[in-house]
């Protein structure tokens, strides 16, 4: 007898961009048109994939192109991928919240998801009250939802605004007493979605622990999203890794971490000004260096604190600009935005003609291990982009060791006055 419980078929989901539905009146007749004589949808044989970086020409859109993958039972499964690579919205699909385009989806057994705060929750509700509605909607009875009452409760730790409505909790309990119905009613599949990065470094260990009870001991399947490396490798066996709307490799969670660590930012053999996707047309640039290169790639020296940035060209206007460094992991999870002049509320001046803009930008301490990216930016807040370069250059930071072991104290960047992300 087959094990397993999630089966995906050919799965598809179409967006059509600015549209509510499934698009015009004259689409839909289209639609109904090409089904009466046996062809296909006219309009799944159009469309562009999935790639958030790229301006499109069509208002048709892949967010997720032909999934196949099965889950048998008692797997934990991490799902990783940028932002935009279509990991939420083949949760949604899972958990019945939208349904697919194209293919079909095969379920074993009764799901618990929990995809955003709040999901699930009535708001004018107490937490008592949505605990038993959950429950109910779980095809649990009363009795079941009691017994499981107390534990759920201590979980969440919201005793005491447990007869409070929801709509009084802040993002952070609604996670945590949403997380505990997921985890606590016995769901044969599990499914989260990096809501956990909400709660408290002390609950998402409780949630981790959680979870890695409910897969060993008690033989339930687990779906895990998250851009939290070190977790994922912790918890998974097994991963799959989305591109674009597209399964890009699934496999141990192992050889998936590293198939989407070596797919992440890339300019390593080119030089900063190649990176530049987008500028303002009277804006012309000679020259970028970093760390006093123009090459993507730099080594700091473990006791160097600052980095030097300077940037030449030519502009046909005056202008005031900001110029901002982000910095982000290989796996493009962003750490700190270095942007002095927002803070000092002091922006660069660039003069009609030539002009050269120096800068020594104070590293936290962070930065002593490990491969960082740079996005290289120049903008007046709140009215124009002057300059968008994602993944401009690279950082090795002498001493890396290992990228699952980054951890970032997220105090220590407020203290510098800096953004978190």
């Amino acid at each position: 007898m087959s094990n397993t419980v999630i089966e995906f078929n050919h799965v598809g989901k179409q967006y059509i961009l600015g549209t509510i539905g499934t698009g015009t009146l004259s689409q839909d007749l289209n639609r109904w048109w090409a089904r009466i004589r046996g062809k296909e949808d006219p309009f799944l044989k159009i469309g562009e994939t999935n790639d958030r970086t790229q301006k499109g020409d069509s208002r048709f859109v892949w967010a997720l192109r032909d999934i196949n993958f099965k889950v048998e039972q008692g797997d934990v499964v991490g799902i990783v991928g940028k932002n935009g690579a279509g990991k939420s919205t083949l949760l949604k699909i899972l958990s019945r919240v939208t349904s697919p385009t194209t293919g079909d989806i095969k379920i074993k057994g009764r799901i618990a998801s929990l995809l955003e705060v709040g999901t699930g929750f009535h708001p004018e509700m107490t937490g008592r009250e949505n605990i038993f509605m959950n429950g109910s909607i779980m095809g649990m009875t009363k009795a079941e939802i009691r017994n499981k009452f107390d534990e759920i409760v201590d979980f969440a730790g919201v005793a005491k605004y447990v007869d409070t409505p929801v709509k009084r909790y802040s993002s952070g309990m609604m996670v945590r007493l949403g997380f505990a119905i997921a985890a606590h009613l016995e769901p044969e599949i599990l499914v989260v979605d990096e809501v956990l990065a909400v709660g408290d470094a002390e609950f998402q260990k409780k949630a981790i622990g959680k979870m890695q009870d409910v897969s060993k001991g008690e033989g339930r399947t687990v779906l895990f999203v998250s851009h939290n490396m070190a977790a994922v490798k912790s918890l998974c066996k097994k991963g799959i890794v989305m591109e674009n709307g597209q399964l890009a490799f699934q496999g141990n969670i192992d050889e998936s971490l590293r198939h989407y660590l070596q797919s992440g930012p890339q300019n390593e053999g080119g030089k900063i000004i190649d990176a530049i996707k987008q500028h303002k047309q009277s804006l012309h640039f000679d020259k970028i260096l970093i760390n006093g290169t123009e090459n993507s790639l730099s080594t700091i020296p473990s006791a160097q604190h600052t980095l030097s940035l300077c940037i030449e060209g030519y502009s046909d206007e005056d202008l005031k600009t900001d110029v901002i460094l982000k910095l982000k992991s290989k796996s493009e999870t962003p750490l700190a935005s270095l942007a002095e002049g927002y803070y000092k509320g002091k922006l660069d001046s660039i003069p009609k003609g030539h002009f050269c803009i120096i800068k020594t930008i104070q590293l936290p301490k962070f930065l002593s291990v490990g491969r960082l990216y740079c996005d290289l930016l120049m903008h007046n807040p709140r009215v124009e982009w002057h300059l968008q370069a994602p993944n401009c250059c690279c950082l090795d930071c002498e001493g890396y060791q290992e990228e699952f072991g980054f951890i970032i104290d997220q105090g220590t960047y407020g203290l510098m006055g800096m953004e978190v992300l």
